[in-house]
C-alpha cells in the first residue's frame, strides 16, 4: 500500500506552485479583457480576438513544444515559462501608468504568455512522475485537479472583486506576482531536475510524427483520444451557447446565469477531492471507466431546463459532467504518465493535448451553426446526445476489463 502523496515534501512545494499559477491564470483570464475594456474602451471584436489570442497558442506550437519539452529539463522550463509570465503580465500596469498601453501590445501579451502556458502545461505533466512514485500518479493528479477546478471556481470571482477594488490593470500585476511565486516554490524543491534521458537531436517534424504515432499505437490511449475530443467538441458547443439559452430561451436574470455557470466549478472540485480515494479503493481504470459512464447520461437533463424548479436540471448537469471531466482527467494522465517511456513523454502529453483541445473551437463553431438552422434548445439536444455516446470507443477497449494502469507496462 503506498502512502499518501501528501507526504512528500517535493510534492506538496510542486502543488504550492500549481497553486500560484492556477488562480494567476484564472484571474488574468478575466482580468487582461477587462484593461481592454476599461481602460482602452475596446470594443468587441478587440476584446474577442484578445480572448481568442489567449488560447490560440496550443494550435499554433502545442505540438513542437511537445518536442522541445522532451529535450530540457522539465522543472527549468516551467520555471522559465512562469518568469517570462511575470514579465509579460507585468508589463502591462508598468505601461498603463506610463501612458503608453495599447490594445496591440494586449495582443502581443495574450499571445505570448498563452505560448509560455503551453509549455509549462505540457513539462508539468511530464514532470510529475519524477517527483512521486508510480503507485502515487492517480492520487497526485487528482490533488492537482483540486486546485485546478478550485482555481477554476474562485478565479473569476476573485478577479471581478480585485478589479473592483484596485483596478484592472494592477490586478494582473497581482497575477504577475503569482507567477513569481510559483517560480520561487519551484526551485525550493530539493529533487533533482533531470536532464533529458537521450541527447539525440532528431528533426522537429520527425519528433512531432514520432509523438502523434505513439499515441495512434497505443489502443487504450488513441481510444482515449476518440472519446475525450468527441466529448470536448459537444461541451463547447453547448457551452458557446449556454449564456444564450439561459438568457434568451430561459429568460433568467443575469445573476441566476451566474450561479449556473459556476456549479460547473463545484463539480470539478468534487471530482478532484474524491479522484485520489476512488483510485486508491478501486483503481485508476475502473475509477476512469466509473467516471466516463456515470457523467455522460446527466447530459440529457440540460436542454429540459426552464425557468421553475427545471432550473437545477441545468445545474446537475454541469456539476455531474465536471465531476465526470475532472476524474477522467486524472486517469488519463496518469495512464499517460505510466506507459510512456520518460524520453517520449513531453511529446505524447502535446499531441494528446493538442487533439483533444483542437476540438473546442470546432465544438464552440458548430454549436452556433447548428442553433442557428434548428434552434438552440435543439442544438443541446444534438450536442448532449452526442456527449452521451462519446463513451463508446472506450467500451471496445480494454478499459472496462482494468483495475489498475500500472497492470500496463512502459513501452520501450
Amino acid at each position: 500500500m503506498t502512502t499518501g502523496v501528501l507526504r512528500n515534501p517535493d510534492f506538496l512545494r510542486f502543488l504550492s506552485s500549481h497553486v500560484a499559477n492556477e488562480l494567476g491564470a484564472n484571474i488574468s483570464r478575466v482580468a487582461l479583457p477587462l484593461v481592454a475594456v476599461l481602460v482602452l474602451h475596446a470594443g468587441p471584436a478587440e476584446v474577442g480576438a484578445l480572448s481568442a489570442l489567449q488560447t490560440a497558442a496550443f494550435l499554433l506550437i502545442g505540438l513542437p513544444a511537445g518536442v522541445w519539452v522532451d529535450r530540457m529539463r522539465r522543472r527549468r522550463v516551467m520555471m522559465a515559462s512562469d518568469l517570462i509570465r511575470f514579465l509579460l503580465l507585468g508589463s502591462v500596469p508598468l505601461a498603463a501608468e506610463l501612458g503608453v498601453l495599447s490594445i496591440e501590445m494586449l495582443f502581443v501579451v495574450a499571445l505570448l504568455a498563452g505560448a509560455a502556458q503551453v509549455f509549462n502545461d505540457v513539462a508539468d505533466q511530464s514532470y510529475l512522475p519524477s517527483l512521486v512514485s508510480t503507485g502515487q500518479l492517480g492520487d497526485g493528479n487528482a490533488k492537482l485537479e483540486v486546485v485546478r477546478s478550485g482555481a477554476f471556481l474562485a478565479g473569476p470571482g476573485l478577479g471581478g472583486a480585485l478589479v473592483q477594488l484596485l483596478g484592472a490593470s494592477r490586478t494582473l500585476f497581482g497575477t504577475a506576482l503569482g507567477a513569481l511565486a510559483s517560480v520561487l516554490v519551484l526551485s525550493s524543491i530539493k529533487s533533482p531536475d533531470k536532464p533529458p534521458v537521450t541527447t539525440e537531436q532528431t528533426s522537429l517534424m520527425r519528433g512531432i510524427r514520432e509523438g502523434l504515432a505513439y499515441v495512434w499505437h497505443d489502443r487504450l490511449m488513441s481510444r482515449f483520444v476518440m472519446s475525450t475530443g468527441a466529448s470536448n467538441l459537444c461541451v463547447s458547443a453547448v457551452l458557446a451557447l449556454s449564456v444564450l439559452f439561459l438568457s434568451e430561451e430561459v429568460r433568467l436574470a443575469p445573476g441566476v446565469i451566474g450561479v449556473l455557470l459556476m456549479s460547473g466549478g463545484i463539480g470539478g472540485l468534487i471530482g478532484g477531492l474524491t479522484g485520489g480515494w476512488l483510485s486508491r479503493r478501486y483503481g485508476t481504470a475502473r475509477m476512469t471507466w466509473l467516471a466516463v459512464t456515470v457523467g455522460a447520461p446527466f447530459g440529457l437533463l440540460l436542454p429540459m431546463t426552464e425557468a421553475d424548479w427545471r432550473v437545477v436540471c441545468f445545474a446537475i448537469t454541469s456539476i455531474m459532467l465536471s465531476w465526470s471531466a475532472a476524474l477522467t482527467n486524472v486517469g488519463q494522465v496518469t495512464y499517460r504518465q505510466t506507459v510512456t517511456p520518460e524520453h517520449m513523454l513531453g511529446r505524447v502529453n502535446a499531441s494528446v493535448r493538442f487533439m483533444v483541445w483542437g476540438m473546442m473551437p470546432l465544438g464552440a463553431l458548430l454549436g452556433g451553426l447548428i442553433a442557428q438552422g434548428i434552434g438552440v434548445r435543439q442544438a443541446l439536444w444534438v450536442f448532449m446526445t452526442g456527449r452521451l455516446l462519446g463513451f463508446l470507443p472506450l467500451l471496445f477497449s480494454q478499459l472496462p476489463r482494468m483495475r489498475d494502469f500500472s497492470e500496463v507496462q512502459a513501452r520501450s
